[in-house]
């Protein structure tokens, strides 16, 4: 006996863990995504990328060092071949001067393309914020199924038990009291595939926040309901405009393109290099002059290459970039608007649902039920009431799902999330 109590400690302390549940609010997932995710992950090391190109893109030109060496003895002139004692060293140094703020151009063209990787970013939190979301939504209406099958069937095996005791009164008939015991597979089947669908939803969420919980283990809270106040379809487009990233990206395209106009035009402009040499070395026209300096300048003359195609090609990059920026703004406005019209027609089907149909069919089914029970309505209207209240709850989860789907549709429209 001794020895089994630490095995039988051991049992219940494991089934106790397999139990104990971790429910996860809607902010933690947000949380854990930005954490975890390695898709946001990967987007923020492109981003850092671009930061460290900003480095690059405004650094100075480094200046060049020569060193020329002059005077070796080509054939002796004498018995004594010394060819190293008359050789001259003449260092130099050179430095390309840029011209047209072409320092300031690349360093502004990139840090353009940095504040466009960074609206990219948050396009990409956007559109995985939409897919948690949307896996989140599922997993809650997996979870309304589930409940509203395990109510079904705990509300049946009732009812089976008060008609046993009817039976075994002589009160019904046997094939009627069949009927009803055959009618109980329905409502386990429900209740198996609600289990199934909430554990599918569960995994599609966990991939999302790289989650490696025993699904068992794994579970999430929230409301599961709609709100029938909204804001105006005005104000959902006025917020799209103001927040969506990706409008935002098309719009800062659209100045790092004209950046990139003048840095062409920049590029054009021609760039002397300045040189200045020092020798120990008498000069021809002066005697006493042993140390000698010397200095020179060389432009490149532009006749032929004056960075034509890149002014043309650049130029033309802005109307593209201005073209692409209007249609996102219409795709944004386009969008809005379809979320919301599906929203809204969501939203008036669930309104009598909450109001009439739900409390008509509990209503029409607690009443065949308590006839049925004693006698005063047939047994195919007893069932009839039931498969009727069924349905309708059924129907309802399933416009709650549709409505917080189109929800967070419509928060993925405005860019930000007005619903929760």
């Amino acid at each position: 006996m001794r020895r089994q109590f630490p095995i039988l400690l051991l049992a219940g302390l494991l089934a106790s863990n397999l139990r104990a549940q971790r429910a996860f609010t809607w902010q933690e997932l947000r949380d854990k995504l930005a954490s975890t995710n390695p898709t946001l992950q990967a987007g923020q090391i492109n981003t850092d990328e671009s930061r460290a190109a900003e480095v690059t893109a405004y650094l100075r030109p480094n200046p060049d060092f020569s060193l020329s060496v002059d005077g070796f003895q080509v054939a002796p002139n004498s018995g004594i071949w010394r060819p190293l004692s008359g050789v001259v060293e003449t260092p130099g140094f050179s430095y390309l001067h840029e011209r047209g703020d072409k320092r300031e151009l690349r360093r502004d063209n990139a840090h353009g393309a940095t504040d466009v990787a960074v609206l990219n970013q948050a396009d990409l939190r956007r559109n995985l914020l939409f897919n948690l979301r949307s896996a989140f939504v599922q997993t809650l209406q997996a979870k309304a199924w589930l409940q509203l099958a395990r109510d079904n069937l705990g509300y049946w095996d009732n009812e089976l038990r008060i008609s046993r005791d009817r039976f075994n009164a002589g009160d019904i008939a046997e094939a009627d009291l069949d009927r009803l015991e055959l009618q109980r597979i329905q409502y386990e089947t429900d209740v198996n595939t609600a289990t199934v669908n909430l554990r599918t939803a569960k995994i599609q969420l966990q991939q999302l926040v790289v989650d490696r919980t025993p699904v068992d283990q794994f579970d999430l809270t929230g409301p599961y309901d709609f709100s029938e106040s909204l804001p105006s379809l005005e104000e959902f487009r006025m917020m799209a405009l103001d927040a969506r990233p990706d409008l935002k990206a098309a719009a800062r395209s659209v100045e790092v393109a004209r950046i990139a106009h003048n840095l062409a035009i920049a590029n054009g402009s021609t760039d002397p290099t300045f040189s200045a040499w020092y020798s120990h070395n008498p000069s021809f026209s002066n005697a006493f002059a042993n140390q000698t300096v010397g200095g020179s300048i060389s432009v490149p003359l532009r006749i032929f290459d004056r960075n034509q195609g890149e002014k043309t090609r650049t130029e033309l990059d802005i109307s593209r970039s201005q073209r692409l920026r209007d249609a996102a703004e219409a795709q944004v406005l386009s969008d809005v608007n379809s979320a919301y019209v599906t929203l809204m027609s969501t939203l008036n089907l669930l309104r009598p649902y909450k109001t009439s149909y739900l409390p008509r069919a509990a209503k029409v089914r607690d009443t065949v039920s308590f006839s049925y029970q004693n006698g005063g309505a047939s047994l195919l209207d007893f069932l009839d009431s039931q498969q009727a209240y069924r349905v309708t709850e059924v129907n309802y989860i399933n416009l709650i799902g549709s409505y917080l789907s189109a929800a967070a549709q419509l928060n993925l429209a405005v860019g930000q999330e007005v619903i929760q």
